[in-house]
């Protein structure tokens, strides 16, 4: 297959991965920590991930010498990507519905534009992505905006560990960006993921939910899904895209999980959302479609 074949086929299956896959994840984290304190839950998914990945890159013979500098960059982005975002969706959904979840995740595409205007390889927004930004912006606080009685104290923080995660996930991702990382994404993502399962592992014995651990079938199915499905296969997905396409092309997936998250959350879960949270929801998908639609068509 020609190179130019390949790469298209490469962003294709790539791309099909992140939508489909993390759209699906919100739901299953819902139910994972729900049945499982959060942050082992997460620390342990991906401590199993990265065990997986380094043995995968290393039976397909993919090994590199571990420097210095490899080791800054996957603590970096393992403190960004693993711990900061699933670290805070995943507290944070222990009172936040999937479906909300998701649609305040989408504003992580405007926070990866933010980011990429710096850096080696910055991309400086045009007029209409600028537009774009302040129509999500808006859309996000309409999606924040609730008339319930279920409003708490609890709530408003939850969220807000929702979108600080969202930050934390688009300044890893313009990291990589960024970053001289070169070799083989498996065996990366691998060790990004060990970096971020201990800082996750660590914190949760410290907050006392070693105590709060135990055997739940909806909990290891779930666990079990993620670390396979999410954290292998689509999270090694993710860092290939990101190192080969724009912040606005990788933001694109901003507008399909949410989407994807939302039908499972309402036939899965039986969760509903607001007339203000889906006009919020129209608002916010047109602000993303703005931000990452391509200025001409690709090569």
């Amino acid at each position: 297959m020609p190179d130019v074949q390949r790469h298209r086929a490469q962003l294709v299956a790539c791309f099909a991965i992140v939508y489909l896959v993390w759209g699906s994840t919100y739901v299953v984290t819902r139910v994972g920590v729900l049945a499982l304190p959060p942050f082992l839950f997460g620390g342990v998914r991906f401590l199993a991930a990265g065990v997986l990945l380094l043995a995968a890159a290393a039976i397909l013979g993919r090994r590199r010498r571990i420097d210095a500098s490899l080791l800054r960059q996957a603590a970096v982005t393992g403190f960004s990507l693993v711990l900061m975002s699933n670290g805070g969706n995943a507290w944070g959904m222990q009172w936040v519905e999937s479906n909300q979840a998701a649609l305040l995740n989408a504003s992580a595409a405007f926070w990866i534009v933010i980011f990429g205007l710096f850096g080696a390889r910055a991309h400086r927004p045009s007029r209409r992505v600028a537009l774009g930004l302040v129509i999500g912006f808006l859309g996000t606080a309409l999606i924040l905006w609730r008339n319930g009685a279920a409003e708490t104290p609890s709530y408003r923080l939850a969220e807000l560990a929702i979108l600080v995660g969202c930050m934390g996930w688009a300044a890893g991702t313009i990291y990589l960006r960024n970053s001289d990382q070169q070799g083989d994404v498996i065996g990366f993502s691998g060790l990004q993921m060990l970096c971020g399962g201990v800082m996750m592992t660590v914190i949760g014995i410290a907050i006392g939910e070693a105590s709060r651990w135990h055997a739940s079938t909806a909990g290891f199915a779930a666990l079990a899904y993620m670390t396979i499905a999410s954290s292998c296969v689509a999270y090694t997905a993710y860092a290939w895209l990101a190192r080969h396409v724009s912040p606005a092309s990788i933001g694109t997936y901003g507008y399909v999980n949410p989407a994807v998250a939302t039908v499972l959350g309402w036939i899965i879960l039986g969760e509903r959302l607001t007339r203000i949270q889906l006009l919020g929801m129209v608002v916010m998908l047109l602000g993303v479609a703005l931000v990452t639609w391509p200025s001409r068509p690709p090569a």
